[in-house]
């Protein structure tokens, strides 16, 4: 029996480009097996997928910051590594493919105990602290923007550029229409926060609602519990969070205001959607989606700005700026090809699969 393993979670990012591999390898006759935490967004976005084994298994934090809770992570991530390895051993994978976070630490340990070749994939312009930790113990680390080659050991190390899920190019902007119920002619803003929202994207948006409304309609996917009712007007539309309907969303959006993730933004530069970047601050993150913005705004592919700069003004502003430059922006990315990185991904989990065979 032919069989893979993924890991990855934490946020929706570290599960997106798992979702679009495991079809594919599916298709090819491969059984599936997911490791994944409890309670994370990867379990609400692999389980349901069909033919998939998810297991969950317990796991740290990994935090940057001091914390009573640092001295119980190390046995939460031996727990793990102990959990993970009864899974490899019960289903014996070929091969591992992990996409970070903080929950594809113990499975990567457990796969070096068990001799299970593993494939990293590193979606941000630096490595997340998870990755770090797990390249020692990886085969092969596969990276998306060719500028992290710089921060990833040399010799086991390939960049192949971005994995995009093919769904999002089949999008039905009628079927947007539809659910969204929008019935004039004015271009639409899709607003996106990440997967748990964005404080300040969200306050940017509403405070300037009536201002914005006079020339678009919006789409705001706000994250979990942060939709407001009090914010229910024509031409205003919230969603905590879609997932089959995103392809949907995008093809009939004109503008996209969006956090810098970096599988988020590659996917808006292969449908060429002009997009205003606001990256996570450098004060709750490690700065990786400031980086991101940074290299797609000096190729012309987005504008940013800098939570610390997000005013109602600015905010104002700055859509103001990006749709004026749209056209511009439009023929930078029409120069940006998107590469057969998940064929190349799936040839490469195919080949570790045979030698470990």
């Amino acid at each position: 029996m032919k069989r893979m393993l993924f890991t990855g979670g934490g946020t929706a990012g570290h599960v997106i480009v798992n979702t679009a591999l495991i079809p594919a390898v599916q298709k090819k006759g491969y059984e599936i097996d997911y490791i994944g935490s409890y309670n994370g967004i990867e379990k609400e976005l692999i389980q349901p997928m069909e033919g998939v084994d998810y297991h969950s298994i317990s796991t740290g934090k990994l935090r940057r910051y001091m914390s009573k809770e640092n001295f119980k992570d190390p046995f939460k991530v031996a727990k793990g590594t102990f959990q993970a390895l009864s899974v490899l051993k019960r289903k014996k994978p070929g091969v591992i493919f992990s996409k970070g976070g903080f929950v594809s630490v113990p499975v990567v340990l457990a796969a070096k105990l068990a001799r299970v070749p593993v494939l990293i994939h590193e979606s941000d312009y630096t490595p997340g602290l998870a990755n770090k930790l797990s390249f020692p113990f990886a085969d092969r680390i596969l990276t998306t923007f060719p500028e992290t080659m710089k921060h990833v050991p040399e010799k086991k190390s390939e960049y192949i550029g971005a994995i995009i899920r093919e769904e999002l190019f089949l999008g039905d902007a009628d079927a947007a229409r539809e659910m969204t119920g929008f019935s004039d002619d004015k271009p639409v803003l899709l607003v996106m926060g990440g997967s748990t929202g964005s404080e300040t994207i969200n306050t940017a948006i509403r405070d300037n609602l009536d201002q914005l409304l006079l020339n678009y309609n919006i789409i705001h996917l706000c994250g979990k519990g942060h939709r407001e009712e009090a914010y229910n007007v024509k031409g205003y539309i919230q969603y905590e969070y879609v997932k089959d309907e995103l392809k949907d969303l995008l093809k009939l959006a004109d503008l996209v205001v969006s956090r810098a993730g970096a599988n988020a933004i590659f996917e808006f530069v292969a449908l060429k959607k002009p997009m205003l970047l606001i990256p996570l601050s450098r004060k709750v993150s490690r700065g990786d989606q400031i980086l991101n913005a940074q290299s797609f705004e000096r190729q012309g592919f987005a504008h940013s700005l800098e939570e610390e700069q997000v005013t109602k003004k600015s905010f104002l502003e700055a859509v103001r700026k990006l749709d004026e430059d749209q056209e511009q922006l439009k023929t930078h990315m029409e120069k940006y090809e998107v590469e057969k990185s998940k064929e190349h991904v799936i040839e490469l989990l195919e080949q570790y699969e045979k030698r470990k065979g």
